[in-house]
């Protein structure tokens, strides 16, 4: 019975399958043929939609890496420092050593009134005053600035990225040069064929590269760029009859537009000997289609009888499964862990690199600064130890380490850490410590993860413009701990879910959900607990509460 059904199934796929697969061939034959104009129009568009899109990218990325290292000099460095002459022509020696293609012409500092004050390059121009030049107010306004392709003092064409720095109540601008030649190189790589181009113009239509065949940089190209949006080709007959096809996307904001440009005629050779051959390899795949359905079929159903037997292999295979992707999620969770304090390693590694390059070290102001960067460099690799032994003591349900713990000078600790990210965001961050607090058995570097897991999580909800209220009280038997930020709050709907492991409200690639379960199952490790409170529009209160437990005398 159950071979006579196996039979009828054979049958019954053999001809659905001939029926599905050899039809559809016979009809491609006869509607490829009227479908090529259009195949080949929507292919050359695919084509150059995807390479203005792609190039487009890589566009973006190098004008962002550029301004990305001016941003972290101003961020890494005081006015002093830049303000001197060698210190800046030392930085610029590194940038162009160590990033082969940077492309940097010059660099110079420029006060709030517009004067350079120190400039390294080329060209003598140290004591030139921009504060009447359009970019300077944007700078100071908006904080970084890419200009148009210009010609300026040095009469050659050029464009800068300056972004603004703060020391204290100081503002200063850090201004560069980009080889136009570099930028022109790069957008040329977009181009194919023997008649393709690939060029910038800015909204006006003014190259601010050179094209391949007509026109030069800062000239008025004949191209209408109103007419260009994302996904758009526009189409243009030449003089010689060709058709050439023309892509762009907007850059810098709507400031640029990439133009990529493709004749028609480069593709179309190729295009119909492609369609003879398609012709010749339908019908040879119309055989060899039968002759596969008849063989694949008797194999399919010798297998699908053995299937029945491997049921319980693969059952258990399902099982293995579901404990990889468990373990996958405990990897994330470590990775989400050491997140922090790897970070303050590659922010002292950085510091740490900028003293070894000034002479006569022993002899600098910053010497004692460099020590204790050093310290925090071998404190916070221990802590990445522990963290980590910690996250897999979690499933083995480990005990914490006991340490004296004194809990203000953690607080403090951990918002040295988060100052800089905090005043980034213009975020107040208020202490209101209890001076007498007992100094306590516990674990001190998983609570000071608790705090930088909380204290984070108040300024990703804050964003920009805020204020963090952080208190600490005690009685006889515990210590509180209160951290109020002044967020949207979080919406009734998912504060039941909000210890659950893997529940974030962030947005995607921002958090993996495991920093509030960590907390929480370390708190309660600890004897303790943490509660949240929360409105919203009216802000979160996160509230840690430790049992007072004396170390023992040593």
């Amino acid at each position: 019975m159950k071979r006579s059904r196996y039979r009828k199934l054979k049958r019954d796929i053999i001809i659905v399958t001939l029926i599905v697969s050899v039809a559809p061939l016979i009809f491609l034959g006869f509607g490829l043929y009227y479908q090529f104009a259009n195949v080949f129009a929507e292919r050359t568009e695919a084509q150059i939609k995807s390479l203005v899109r792609s190039h487009r990218s890589g566009i973006e990325v190098f004008l962002r890496e550029r301004t990305s290292i001016l941003t972290t000099i101003v961020d890494t460095h005081s006015f002093a420092y830049l303000n001197q002459p060698q210190n800046l022509a030392e930085i610029f020696k590194v940038i162009n050593r160590r990033a082969d293609g940077l492309g940097l012409v010059d660099m110079g500092i420029i006060d709030s009134a517009g004067n350079q004050l120190v400039y390294v390059g080329p060209y003598d121009l140290k004591g030139l005053n921009y504060y009447q030049q359009p970019w300077f107010s944007e700078v100071m306004s908006k904080g970084r600035y890419i200009s148009d392709v210009y010609m300026g003092y040095r009469q050659v064409p050029h464009f800068i990225i300056a972004v603004r720095g703060h020391d204290a109540d100081r503002s200063f601008i850090l201004r560069a040069t980009i080889d136009s030649e570099v930028f022109n190189r790069l957008v040329r790589t977009a181009h194919t064929g023997q008649r393709g181009d690939a060029f910038i113009v800015n909204k006006e239509g003014f190259f601010q590269t050179a094209p391949r065949f007509h026109g030069a940089i800062l000239s008025k190209s004949d191209l209408d760029t109103n007419s260009f949006a994302e996904d758009t080709v526009n189409i243009k007959k030449l003089p010689d009859g060709t058709t050439q096809y023309y892509a762009g996307s907007w850059l810098k904001n709507g400031e640029w537009l990439l133009i990529i440009s493709q004749e028609a005629g480069e593709e179309i050779a190729g295009l119909k000997s492609t369609l003879n051959r398609t012709f010749f390899i339908i019908t040879f795949a119309c055989l060899a289609i039968v002759a596969a359905i008849f063989i694949t079929t008797h194999m399919s159903i010798n297998r699908l009888e053995g299937a029945d037997r491997e049921m319980d292999e693969m059952n258990s295979q399902l099982i293995q499964s579901d404990k990889m992707a468990a373990l996958g999620k405990m990897a994330a969770g470590i990775a989400h862990e050491i997140n922090n304090p790897l970070a303050v390693i590659g922010e002292k590694a950085g510091w740490m690199r900028d003293l070894l390059a000034e002479e006569n070290f022993q002899q600098s102001e910053n010497f004692e600064e460099y020590q204790r960067s050093i310290e925090k460099i071998e404190e916070h690799v221990e802590r990445a130890r522990k963290i980590t032994h910690n996250m897999l003591g979690f499933a083995r349900r480990m005990e914490p380490r006991l340490d004296d713990v004194d809990i203000n000078n953690i607080i403090n600790q951990t918002l040295e850490l988060l100052k800089n990210h905090a005043r980034i965001n213009n975020i107040e961050i208020r202490r209101d410590l209890q001076s007498d607090l007992p100094v306590i058995a516990s674990d001190q570097s998983q609570l000071q993860q608790v705090l930088l897991n909380l204290l984070n999580n108040a300024i990703d909800a804050i964003g920009k413009d805020g204020v963090i209220d952080l208190a600490t009280m005690s009685d006889n038997r515990t210590i509180e701990i209160s951290i109020r930020d002044s967020g949207p709050g979080i919406p009734e709907a998912v504060q039941r879910r909000i210890f659950d492991p893997f529940f974030t409200t962030k947005g995607p690639g921002r958090g993996t959900g495991l920093g509030l379960s960590i907390s929480y199952g370390i708190i309660e490790k600890m004897g303790g607990t943490l509660t949240f409170t929360s409105r919203e529009n009216e802000g979160t209160t996160f509230v840690i509460r430790l049992p007072i437990k004396l170390p023992e005398k040593k």
